[in-house]
Formats: C-alpha cells, structure tokens, sequence
C-alpha cells in the first residue's frame, strides 16, 4: 500500500507557473499508474492527467492540454505536475492518485494541496 503526499501548492497570479509534486512511499513506486485531479469549490473533482508506470504513456483532460506537464522519476518516488500559463479558473486543491496495473480504478490518494490563481 502506497502513501502519498503532494507539495508545490500555492498563490500564484494568472499567467504564472507551479510545479506540484506527490512523492509515495510505503509500496514499489513504479508499479503504479499515477494521477492528478483536481476539485474547485462547489464542484466534483475531476481528472487532470495521468502518467504510465514508466512515464511512456500521458493523457490530459482538454483543458490543461498544452498548458499542463506530467512527468514522474520513479528513482525518487515521485510524479510532478507542472503547470504553465495559469488561469483564475485552474484555482482548486490538487491531488494525486495511484492505480496499481492491474485496476482501473485510483485506490491510493494523498491529502491535496491547494492551488489559487489570482486574475
């Protein structure tokens, strides 16, 4: 079973940049499919991107296409999020999820860390 905890959060102004991390421990890192979601207040969370077990493999929700990077080293146990461009809209609490192989579903998920964008 895999812990994570995510950093990098914080204030930023529209246009600006943050790069969030999520680092695992307790489980062998580089047997998980990583994620990244998002949830704004008052709304239902929802996916931001996802990263492969070897980082071969990205998907992006449209939104964050060309704006958003994932990338992970599983050397040192942890999957970065970095975000370019910043909009007022792209405020929420981030938060990273593990999926092992063999499920489609994210099981493991760290406790979110917060990002504000102002305009």
């Amino acid at each position: 079973q895999v812990q994570l905890v995510e950093s990098g959060g914080g204030l930023v102004q529209a246009g600006g940049s943050l790069r969030l991390s999520c680092t695992g421990s307790g489980g062998t890192f580089s047997s998980y499919a990583m994620g990244w979601f998002r949830q704004a207040p008052g709304k239902e969370r929802e996916f931001v991107a996802s990263i492969s077990w070897g980082g071969g493999r990205t998907s992006y929700t449209d939104v964050v296409k060309d704006r958003f990077t994932i990338s992970r080293d599983n050397a040192k146990n942890t999957v970065y999020l970095q975000m370019n461009s910043l909009k007022p809209e792209d405020t929420a609490v981030y938060y990273c999820a593990a999926r092992q192989l063999t499920t489609a579903k994210y099981d493991y998920w760290g406790q979110g860390t917060q990002v504000t964008v102002s305009s």
